[in-house]
């Protein structure tokens, strides 16, 4: 995933995800706005934690924070 993609991406009918690694991703809702999430698994239940929106929170700091968690 790079900036220029998240800012070439466009609101759908639907929300939709861009992916990035390690369960990190951007939720596009339909009204336009993109939300860092991030998609784990604790105790055998798969879990999702929110880091911010877009562009208030980086592509850089949503990994840092990602990594954060993940240590």
């Amino acid at each position: 995933m790079s900036d220029a993609k998240i800012r070439a991406a466009k609101p759908r009918d639907k929300a939709y995800k861009l992916t990035d690694s390690h369960g990190l991703y951007l939720l596009v809702t339909p009204n336009g706005s993109k939300l860092w999430k991030w998609s784990y698994a604790y105790d055998g239940k798969q879990k999702t934690m929110a880091f911010g929106a877009y562009p208030m929170v980086t592509l850089v700091q949503a990994r840092g924070r990602r990594d954060e968690m993940r240590a």
